[in-house]
């Protein structure tokens, strides 16, 4: 009987193995597929990132902002004498 016992344990224990072992196989497999799709999404934004940087430096030179300010807004630059600074916040003994 008990020998009986353990041969239904055995045949129905190694095709229980197996079939996990297909079942991780396939668990991996999609799992590197989905690491795959996002190391490709990850180089993308780092590219895009790239690009947007690049940009920036382009349109935040001070040249073309003030071409932009002179030609197309007529903006002019002011002499020193005819700008006034104002301070706010608490006065100390520096400020007078």
């Amino acid at each position: 009987m008990l020998k009986r016992l353990l041969l239904y344990v055995w045949v129905i224990t190694i095709p229980l193995f197996f079939a996990l072992n297909a079942w991780q196989s396939v668990r991996y497999y999609r799992l590197s597929e989905e690491v795959s799709r996002l190391e490709r999404a990850q180089r993308d934004q780092l590219e895009q990132n790239k690009r947007l940087i690049a940009g920036i430096a382009v349109l935040s030179n001070t040249e073309r902002i003030s071409k932009i300010a002179r030609d197309e807004l007529q903006l002019q630059k002011k002499s020193p004498a005819e700008i006034m600074q104002i301070h706010i916040g608490k006065r100390t003994n520096q400020d007078g």
